[in-house]
């Protein structure tokens, strides 16, 4: 990614400085169990650590794969010059470059699902905080970008939480699923090493062994993975979706931090645009689009090909990185969203009552009308307010039909905001727990 949408330790991830230093340890941790089971000398496995504190020089490794075109031989020579030639001739024993690649590109996989946790922890704890904050902030329900029932902005932010929650789950389960390492040898039959020794580097480096592996590490695996950082971006784009319809004119129910010197606009010196929603929503559906090619990469020809590969090497940092990225910027958005509780009550009471249709159908009901009937009493009220601007309260007085029925007591009745907010305690404890 461009470095205007990423943010450094997620990015120090991918660096070939890092990736490097896994390849390392996966080979020196490899010398040592095979020294450990006595299929190499174990002066040979202690010489491979001289390389521990080494600066790999990572031009040197590029100038080398000019001539092999082989990244794994070019940095297997690498290390040679480092270590020496006859100290370094163990080095790889048994194995196949697929055995470094996948288990260090699991490796990244799994320090980046570390950050991505860390991050969402972040976000979840703005959510709930925002949450708590309006619990009672009563505002309007829209279903169609039309004026619904009324709910708080407090479960607006609850419901994104508990939504967050469920993807941070989904990532755990991601990470733990990715992460395996595969030492077991060309076509994964361990012919020429031993399992011991993918049990030892796995162990070392904080992986399960692969069950069964054919070159590869089967990328259903990947597969669920890219999936899920792309669930967690389209949850990324539902919050930014309605903070950029709150922040528009017409509605102006909260807005993002507008912070002193900032622009909205090279012409129009009044705007005050949601620029970082509308960049979320966009970020989104580039972490979206690489889940599908992770999806495509799980038919492999027979025991392995590479046409996974360039994938990998594209979706891995580029992923990991814009979502890491999107995240951190929504927990900013979320932390300074000015809300405006006046504006949410006047636009609750722009049509005049309409909002609560639905208890009066419910009480005509009640009162032993059909609900046909019901229905047609109420919606012909309804229409006065939409075309002539009326008092949907004063229109149900005047009714006969409606009067006959419930007196002026029950209809106004019908129109108390708390009979809406009556059970926010009950959702929060759901999604928070009693002492949420």
């Amino acid at each position: 990614m461009i470095p205007r949408y990423s943010r450094p330790d997620m990015v120090a991830i991918w660096s070939p400085e890092s990736r490097f230093r896994i390849w390392f340890e996966i080979e020196a941790h490899a010398c040592d169990a095979m020294a450990e089971i006595g299929v190499i000398p174990r002066e040979n496995a202690q010489a491979v650590w001289k390389a521990k504190d080494a600066t790999f020089d990572v031009a040197r490794i590029d100038e080398i794969e000019a001539v092999t075109k082989h990244d794994v031989i070019a940095f297997l020579t690498h290390l040679g010059e480092i270590v020496g030639p006859d100290e370094a001739r163990f080095v790889h024993q048994g194995m196949t470059s697929s055995d470094v690649l996948d288990t260090c590109f699991n490796i990244q996989l799994v320090r980046a699902a570390d950050i991505l946790l860390a991050d969402m922890d972040r976000l979840l704890a703005a959510l709930k905080r925002r949450a708590m904050e309006h619990k009672d902030t009563i505002r309007i329900g829209r279903s169609h970008g039309i004026h619904a029932e009324p709910t708080t902005m407090g479960l607006t932010f609850a419901r994104f939480y508990a939504e967050m929650d469920r993807n941070r789950q989904r990532l755990e389960t991601a990470r733990a699923e990715v992460a395996t390492g595969a030492i077991s040898g060309a076509v994964g039959t361990f012919a020429n090493i031993d399992p011991r020794v993918e049990e030892h580097v796995c162990r070392m480096l904080g992986l399960t062994p692969e069950p069964i592996s054919t070159q590869v590490i089967p990328r259903d695996r990947h597969a669920a993975f890219f999936a899920t950082l792309g669930v967690i971006a389209s949850s990324v784009e539902n919050v930014a979706i309605e903070i950029r319809h709150m922040q528009r004119t017409e509605v102006l129910e909260a807005e993002e931090f507008f912070s002193k010197g900032q622009k909205g606009s090279s012409a129009m010196p009044h705007k005050r645009n949601p620029v970082l929603t509308e960049n979320l929503t966009g970020l989104a559906r580039l972490v979206r689009s690489m889940a599908i090619p992770a999806m495509e990469n799980v038919a492999l020809w027979h025991e392995r090909d590479i046409s996974h590969s360039s994938v990998e090497r594209n979706i891995g940092p580029d992923a990991t990185v814009t979502l890491d990225f999107a995240l951190a910027r929504l927990t900013g958005v979320i932390e300074n969203l000015v809300v405006y509780p006046d504006n949410m009550m006047r636009n609750l009471n722009k049509f005049r009552g309409l909002v609560h249709s639905q208890r009066v159908l419910l009480a005509l009901t009640q009162k032993g009308v059909s609900r046909e009937d019901s229905y047609r009493l109420v919606q012909r009220n309804a229409m006065k307010v939409w075309e002539q601007d009326a008092d949907f309260m004063s229109e149900l007085k005047a009714d006969p039909e409606v009067s006959a029925v419930l007196s002026d007591a029950e209809i106004e009745e019908k129109f108390d905001l708390g009979y809406h907010t009556k059970h926010v305690d009950t959702i929060f404890a759901r999604v928070f727990g009693k002492d949420g």
